[in-house]
């Protein structure tokens, strides 16, 4: 039985936002009009700042940092109206969003955001010894296993378990592996050994594992190989042109050479959500929604599908890239179109994706900025990227307290979240 307040009376039109990442938050903040109610459904209850995840994983960042309550950001706006549920379907001819549980909710317009999770190219057996990072739960989880493998290496009476425990591998050498094999370095070489007795830390290897030839392949071949070098001189061990061929609890397999590593990260790829399957809808290789020049779903002008759940061409033929700035000026796009439509005005053609440039950090004092003509390295690169990412958290407060983090972190070498808490979720512990 559909809820009342679900059905579209005949002066309203109603939204429904699945989804509140970059693209989702994105479209809602830009859309405001006489009439129009929107409701936002999202499996979790608060936005999260992906680009820094790494740090609450790596010790430097609490999760309040990088994550804020959804109801919080619009509770101010009397049109919108956020619901906590797991979308399981859409009906696209009675026009339904079906939820896991709790009435169906009726939409005029529908818009899908639901963003992406890590892909093991056909092995998800290895994401319980390999967990990515993706949510809140992936960063506590890794963080964990980081500061749990140097307590276990203190007490451990095998030389062989104790190397095991200090090899840290981490697969895949985009932004995100960079940043995560950079700190994890960084917190074995510097921020840690003064506060073990019975292990060096400073003995710990860090290993980076990339298929291709190069780490940060989307950078300019000058700043992946800064990127290397920077790598290199803070102890990691980068290893490209292999992939790996197997994952367990006691190490990876890369090629046909085996190394003992108790904690082991995927950053190597991402599967869309599951969108294209509750539309019926054409996807590519990734899951993601292949989707017309306006991002609505061709054959359906009134369901659009935003950000890393969909498949998004330039005017070239080339894809727009899954970040986060693409996500976002995506939303703003599909707002100012719905806006144009409510209007009665003629909306916006096509979709049309400005690159603001790449961005990476490498441990705490260095980085790589793409900007085209422009490229910057070093620690110039990594006050520019603190200051981006400051300048787009949400919120007067995070940008404060995330800015106050790093400097302590950066004046005293020391990182404000290092405590082990909650369970692993990819291990089951209790």
């Amino acid at each position: 039985m559909t809820n009342m307040q679900d059905v579209p009376s005949s002066n309203t039109h109603h939204l429904v936002v699945v989804g509140a990442g970059f693209a989702g938050l994105a479209l809602v903040k830009a859309l405001r009009f006489p009439g129009l109610r929107i409701t936002i459904v999202d499996q979790r209850n608060h936005h999260l700042f992906q680009p820094l995840l790494y740090q609450v994983a790596t010790t430097i960042l609490p999760t309040s940092d990088v994550a804020w309550p959804i109801r919080n950001l619009f509770k101010t706006r009397a049109d919108v109206t956020t619901i906590l549920g797991e979308v399981v379907g859409i009906d696209e001819a009675a026009r339904l969003v079906r939820l896991k549980e709790g009435a169906p909710l009726a939409y005029d317009t529908l818009v899908l955001a639901t963003g992406a999770r890590h892909s093991y190219f056909g092995h998800d057996e290895w994401e319980g010894a390999a967990p990515g990072l993706k949510s809140l739960e992936d960063a506590t989880t890794i963080r964990r296993r980081v500061l749990l493998a140097f307590e276990k290496a203190e007490v451990s009476g095998s030389a062989e378990e104790r190397a095991a425990l200090l090899t840290f591998v981490v697969i895949g050498a985009g932004p995100t592996g960079v940043e995560l094999a950079g700190i994890i370095a960084e917190l074995a070489q510097h921020i840690l050994p003064k506060e073990f007795r019975t292990i060096d830390t400073r003995t710990a290897r860090v290993i980076l594992v990339e298929a291709g030839p190069r780490v940060l392949p989307a950078f300019p071949e000058s700043l992946s190989a800064y990127a290397q070098a920077a790598l290199t001189r803070l102890g990691v061990s980068v290893q490209t042109g292999e992939a790996v061929t197997n994952i367990t609890d006691e190490g990876v397999r890369i090629g046909e050479n085996e190394i003992a590593a108790r904690t082991v990260i995927w950053a190597a790829g991402v599967k869309a959500s599951p969108a294209a399957a509750w539309l019926g809808a054409e996807a590519d290789r990734a899951g993601r929604v292949r989707v017309g020049p306006d991002l609505s779903v061709p054959g359906h002008p009134e369901i659009f599908v935003i950000g890393d759940t969909a498949s998004v061409l330039n005017e070239d033929g080339t894809p727009v890239p899954g970040i986060a700035p693409a996500a976002k000026q995506q939303g703003r796009f599909v707002a100012g179109l719905l806006r144009a439509r409510l209007s009665g005005k003629p909306p916006p053609a096509r979709f049309r994706y400005r690159h603001s440039g790449n961005l990476a950090t490498i441990g705490r004092s260095a980085a790589v900025v793409d900007f085209g003509r422009i490229q910057l390295k070093g620690a110039l690169a990594w006050w520019f990227w603190g200051i981006a990412h400051i300048f787009f958290l949400i919120g007067t407060r995070s940008r404060i307290a995330v800015a106050l983090s790093w400097l302590w972190s950066y004046a005293t070498g020391r990182n404000s979240a290092r405590l082990i808490t909650q369970r692993d979720i990819h291990r089951n512990e209790r």
